[in-house]
């Protein structure tokens, strides 16, 4: 009896640290190693497949390797993903289509989205996280948003501190970080 008891704990812990999509199966997780401490990301493929795909992309080739958060707004995103330390555009990939009104996903706190310009397909391999409910951010009344496709599930006080550093305008870009904060590798788990 002791066995089985202890079997079905096991059982149970195993549970509860897996992140499962609508279907039953496990969604990917992603850890950020950053200079300030890690953050650990689990993705939403079943809600926006080609966000997610586009995102491990470049997890897995190393791009964000050596990238910072290059734009940090109190109270509202850390964004980052693609500058180097000294503001140097890394070279990515294809834009991806905006999965903003297909996914049904909102831009709450915590959650994980894709940056771009003011085409909504032309998000690239740039991100955010978002600080706050950020509605503003969603897709509403005909207009596209900004695609989430993930959410924060550790490390929610590194996001805090990267989201309280002192900014300046450097390279053209507000809102830059005085002390760089380094994205040092990304890991699929």
């Amino acid at each position: 009896m002791r066995i089985i008891s202890a079997l079905i704990l096991v059982f149970t812990c195993t549970l509860s640290t897996q992140a499962l999509s609508a279907d039953g199966t496990e969604n990917p997780i992603v850890v950020l190693e950053t200079s300030k401490g890690d953050i650990t990301i689990e993705l939403l493929p079943d809600k926006a497949p080609i966000t997610v795909d586009n995102f491990l992309a470049y997890v897995k080739s190393g791009f964000y390797n050596g990238t910072i958060f290059h734009r940090v707004i109190r109270r509202f995103a850390v964004q980052g993903g693609g500058f180097t330390p000294d503001l140097t555009e890394k070279p990515n990939g294809e834009s991806i289509i905006n999965e903003s009104k297909s996914s049904g996903l909102r831009n709450d706190r915590w959650t994980v989205a894709m940056a771009r310009t003011d085409d909504p397909n032309s998000a690239r391999s740039q991100f955010f996280i978002n600080m706050r409910m950020n509605l503003d951010l969603d897709s509403r009344m005909g207009r596209d948003g900004y695609a989430v496709f993930g959410k924060v599930i550790d490390g929610q006080n590194i996001v805090r501190d990267i989201a309280i550093s002192d900014t300046h305008t450097a390279g053209g870009m507000k809102d830059v970080p005085v002390e760089p904060i380094l994205i040092i590798s990304t890991t699929l788990k």
